[in-house]
C-alpha cells in the first residue's frame, strides 16, 4: 500500500517529466496548487510529496486563488473589481471572493466543500444505470468491480456528451454474465438525478458574499474554473442567482489553476514579465486563531478571513499575584469558549518576574506563512523570556464540513456567545474590584489607620 503523500509524488513525478520533455531541461522547483480548505497537515503532506519527487516547492497556494491570477492578468483595470470563482472540478468545490486591484489580488472570502465534483455526479449516473440493469435483466453487478468499472467509465462519458447535446445512448458490450447493456438519458434526466447536488452549490456562493459583506449585485465577474462547470445546468444556476448575468468562461477551465500557479512560480523565480511584475498575492484564514483564556474564553489574536501571510499580537496577561507561568492553549474556530471550538496545541512561557495579576505584559504573536502553516510565540516584555510552538502534525485538523459546521455554530449561537462573554466580563470586573478592596484593605498606611 501507499500514503496519499506518495500516490501525490507519483502524480508530480510524472508531470516533472512532462515538462522536462517539453522544456528539454531539468525542473527543480514548483507551484503547487491545493483546495481553498486544506488545513495545516493537508498542505505540510503536499509539500513532502513535491519533496518525495525531487521537487523544492516553492509555495503552495489555493486552487481558485491560482485561477484568479490567469483571469486577472488579461483583464487588469486600475479600478477595483470583485471577482467571484466558482471552481467545481472533478472531486472538489471552491468559491471564492477576490478584489482585483491593478496587480493586487486579495481573497476577500472562501468556502466550498472537499468532496462535491464531477465524479458525484458519475456516481448519481452509475446508481442510476445500475438500477436500469438490473430491471431490465434481473441482474445485480454491484459486487462485480470490472463491471462497475466498465460501467462508471461508460457514465463519466455520457455525462461529457450531455454538456454538448441533448441526448446520449449509454453503451457497455458484454457487461456482466455476457449480458449487453444500453439505455438511452437525456440530459433533462440527468439533471434531474443530480438536482440535489446542483443545487448544493449554491450555498458556498451564498457564504463567500455574506463573509465578504459583498452583495451580489456588487460582483463585477463570476469565474467559471474546472472541468464541471461546463455542465449547462451548474452554468444556469449560477447565472440565474446573479440575476442573468454573464459569466465569464473566457479561461480554459481545465488549465486555468495549472496557468496561474505557473505564473506565480515565475513571480517566484524572478522571471518576471510587463504582465507578472509587482504581482502581489493576498490570501485567507479560513477560522479564526487564538488562545484560551481565563473563564475559557477564546481570545482572538488572528480572526477569520485574515490576508495571509499574516503576523498578528496581542497582550496577555497573568490572572494571579506572583504568577510565573503562563500555559498557552491554541484554538482554532468561531465560538466564545473554547470547550466549543479545535485545540491544535499548547505551550508554557515560565519565568515571568513576579508582580501583582494583571501587570504581566504578555505578548502573544501568531505567524502564518504564505503556505497556510501557524507558528505562535510569547513573550514576557519585563524579562524578554519566550516560548513559541509550532503547529504541523494532523492531530485534530480539520476537513471542509467541519470548518463549515463551526461557522454554522457560531452564527447560531451567537446570541449565547454574547450573554456568556457579557456575563464573563461583569464577573472579571467584580473580582478585580474586589482584589482592589483587599489590596486597598491589607496595605500598611490603612492597617495603621484601623
Amino acid at each position: 500500500t501507499f500514503s496519499p503523500q506518495e500516490i501525490s509524488a507519483m502524480v508530480l513525478t510524472k508531470m516533472k517529466e512532462i515538462s522536462e520533455a517539453k522544456i528539454g531541461k531539468t525542473v527543480k522547483k514548483a507551484v503547487v496548487t491545493v483546495p481553498a480548505y486544506f488545513n495545516d497537515s493537508q498542505r505540510l503532506a503536499t509539500k513532502d510529496a513535491g519533496t518525495i519527487a525531487g521537487l523544492e516547492v516553492l509555495r503552495i497556494i489555493n486552487e481558485p486563488t491560482a485561477a484568479a491570477i490567469a483571469y486577472g492578468l488579461d483583464e487588469k483595470t486600475k479600478e477595483e473589481r470583485n471577482v467571484l470563482i466558482f471552481d467545481l472540478g472533478g472531486g472538489t468545490f471552491d468559491v471564492s471572493l477576490l478584489t482585483i486591484q491593478g496587480k493586487v489580488f486579495s481573497v476577500k472570502a472562501t468556502a466550498g466543500d472537499t468532496h462535491l465534483g464531477g465524479e458525484d455526479f458519475d456516481n448519481t449516473l452509475l446508481e442510476h444505470f445500475k438500477a436500469e440493469f438490473k430491471r431490465k435483466h434481473k441482474l445485480d453487478i454491484s459486487d462485480d468491480p470490472r463491471a462497475l468499472r466498465r460501467l462508471r467509465s461508460a457514465c463519466e462519458r455520457a455525462k461529457r456528451t450531455l454538456s454538448s447535446v441533448t441526448q446520449t445512448t449509454v453503451e457497455v458490450d458484454s457487461l456482466y454474465q455476457g449480458t449487453d447493456f444500453s439505455a438511452n438519458i437525456t440530459r433533462a434526466r440527468f439533471e434531474e438525478i443530480n438536482a440535489t447536488a446542483f443545487k448544493s452549490t449554491i450555498d458556498p456562493v451564498d457564504k463567500v458574499l455574506k463573509d465578504s459583506k459583498i452583495p451580489a449585485a456588487k460582483v463585477d465577474d463570476i469565474v467559471l474554473v474546472g472541468g464541471s462547470t461546463r455542465i449547462p445546468k451548474i452554468q444556469a444556476l449560477v447565472s440565474e442567482y446573479f440575476g442573468g448575468r454573464q459569466l465569464n468562461k473566457s479561461i480554459n477551465p481545465d488549465e486555468a489553476v495549472a496557468y496561474g500557479a505557473a505564473v506565480q512560480a515565475a513571480v517566484l523565480t524572478g522571471q518576471t514579465s510587463d504582465k507578472t511584475a509587482d504581482l502581489l498575492l493576498l490570501d485567507v484564514a479560513p477560522l479564526s486563531l487564538g488562545v484560551a483564556m481565563q473563564g475559557d474564553i477564546f481570545g482572538v489574536v488572528l480572526p477569520r478571513n485574515t490576508p495571509i501571510p499574516s503576523n498578528k499580537s496581542r497582550v496577555f496577561t497573568t490572572v494571579e499575584d506572583n504568577q510565573t507561568t503562563v500555559m498557552f492553549p491554541v484554538y482554532e474556530g468561531e465560538r466564545t469558549q473554547c470547550k466549543d471550538n479545535r485545540l491544535l496545541g499548547e505551550f508554557e512561557l515560565s519565568g515571568i518576574p513576579p508582580m501583582p495579576r494583571g501587570q504581566a505584559e504578555l505578548v502573544c504573536t501568531f505567524e502564518v506563512d504564505a503556505n497556510g502553516l501557524l507558528k505562535v510565540s510569547a513573550q514576557d516584555r519585563a524579562s524578554g523570556r519566550k516560548a513559541h510552538i509550532t503547529i504541523q502534525n494532523s492531530v485534530g485538523r480539520l476537513s471542509a464540513e467541519e470548518i463549515q459546521a463551526m461557522i454554522k455554530d457560531a452564527e447560531q449561537f451567537k446570541n449565547a456567545d454574547k450573554d456568556y462573554s457579557a456575563r464573563h466580563e461583569a464577573k472579571s470586573d467584580l473580582e478585580a474590584y474586589l482584589h482592589t478592596c483587599e489590596q486597598t484593605i491589607s496595605s500598611p498606611e490603612l492597617s495603621a489607620k484601623i
